[in-house]
């Protein structure tokens, strides 16, 4: 029974990608269709990404000070590895800080 599962999983996701290829034949004009197929690699990554920087460490509170760092140096364009760096340095502080506190 749990083969049919995957098998209509496989099925149904080779699907949403083959029927763009073969449906759609010619070059993609329209300016707004194409921003708009410009930003869903990027608004799906963010969507996946970012609920997963909230709760990968003991408490959301450390990792949303680990984004926030990371957001604002990345914004003063700062390296990669000194944007990384920061933002664990922030919420190593932050995790700290909570353990202090016995509610958290």
């Amino acid at each position: 029974m749990i083969y049919g599962y995957i098998f209509v999983m496989a099925g149904v996701t080779y699907l949403i990608r083959m029927l763009p290829l073969t449906l759609i034949q010619k070059k993609i004009t329209n300016i707004y269709i194409r921003s708009f197929l410009y930003y869903i690699p990027y608004a799906c990554l963010t969507a996946m990404t970012f609920p997963a920087i909230l709760y990968a460490t003991r408490s959301p509170v450390s990792g949303a000070a680990g984004f926030l760092t990371a957001v604002i140096l990345a914004l003063r364009k700062k390296s990669l590895i000194t944007v990384a760096g920061f933002a664990c340095i922030a919420v190593f502080i932050v995790e700290r800080i909570l353990e202090m506190f016995p509610g958290y």
